[in-house]
């Protein structure tokens, strides 16, 4: 692959036949993580591919069927536009082929998402016919191991110099080591250090999210995302957690939901985790405009701890 070219400078393209599906790379991944927890010799180096998916359907009718359960879920209108969440649906287990690669060198067992920003330049809409590429970059030193951000890109048209959509989903490799070149970044620290109860003053809620037991299985279904730690409180329990957590992406996803009509076709679209929602469970949520955009928070109705923030901003 050319400098330049989609998918990052200087990286060689590995395509895929088709979108993989998550339960066998959560399986690889899982296997992966004993041998990568291992003290690894040298310095962690991302590998220099990007990922290519070509020819991905949104006009399939097994898609249109879960972009409209999807839809009821988290709460958005029906259309024939794609909502950032969606895309996002469909591109991550691209970016999760790349974490479970053979030289991929951080754990997925344990990896904890921080964050996410998201561009939609132009709307995907349902029968677009998407090219999907994922790749790794700026792994760096967290207060509490390595961060990592993966990117995905979406393209209605390969030849696009700009994608219609593109994400950046930041990970915590825990108890990762890398070498601190730069300041330590806390832009997308996520985790509270230690001791802290990441409390903090909420704004009147102008909604409340009572979400029960079911509500990681429910996700999912429409996602694919069947990552143990949101299905049950047993399967959550086997890898340190008190019960099951609502999915990030869902959260984040609802939030969305809550400006659809608002911020138009092209916007701008973050969240940054502090806390799991613990299922079942009460979450507090306020939607409002700021200035030019739409900020977003999600927090504890009893303890008042945040789960989350994040802002919409209309690019119109």
């Amino acid at each position: 692959m050319s400098a330049g070219a989609p998918g990052g400078p200087d990286r060689r393209t590995v395509t895929l036949d088709a979108v993989p599906r998550l339960g066998g790379l959560y399986a690889r991944g899982l296997a992966g993580s004993v041998t990568r927890m291992r003290p690894a010799r040298g310095e962690p180096v991302l590998p220099d591919v990007a990922l290519r998916v070509a020819g991905v359907d949104t006009g399939d009718v097994g898609l249109r069927e879960r972009l409209a359960s999807y839809g009821r879920l988290v709460g958005e209108p029906a259309s024939d536009v794609l909502p950032a969440g969606f895309v996002h649906v469909l591109a991550f287990p691209v970016a999760t082929a790349l974490m479970t690669r053979d030289d991929f060198p951080l754990p997925l067992l344990g990896m904890v998402h921080l964050a996410n920003t998201v561009r939609v330049a132009r709307p995907v809409v349902v029968g677009d016919v998407l090219e999907v590429r994922a790749w790794a970059q700026d792994l760096r030193p967290h207060r509490r191991g390595a961060q990592v951000d993966l990117v995905t890109e979406v393209r209605t048209d390969p030849a696009d110099d700009a994608p219609a959509w593109r994400g950046v989903s930041t990970y915590l490799a825990k108890d990762v080591t890398v070498p601190a070149t730069a300041e330590l970044s806390e832009a997308h620290g996520g985790i509270p250090p230690r001791g802290s109860d990441n409390s903090r003053q909420h704004p009147l809620p102008t909604g409340r999210w009572t979400l029960d037991a079911a509500t990681g299985r429910r996700y999912a279904a429409v996602s694919g995302d069947r990552n143990p730690i949101h299905l049950s409180a047993l399967s959550a329990k086997a890898l340190g957690f008190p019960r099951a957590i609502a999915h990030g992406m869902y959260t984040a996803s609802r939030a969305l939901a809550g400006v659809a009509r608002e911020r138009g076709d092209a916007y701008d679209w973050s969240v940054e985790f502090a806390r799991p929602v613990l299922l079942p469970g009460v979450v507090d949520v306020s939607v409002r405009p700021d200035g030019a955009r739409w900020v977003y928070e999600g927090w504890d109705a009893r303890k008042g701890a945040t789960h989350f923030t994040g802002s919409v901003v209309p690019r119109g």
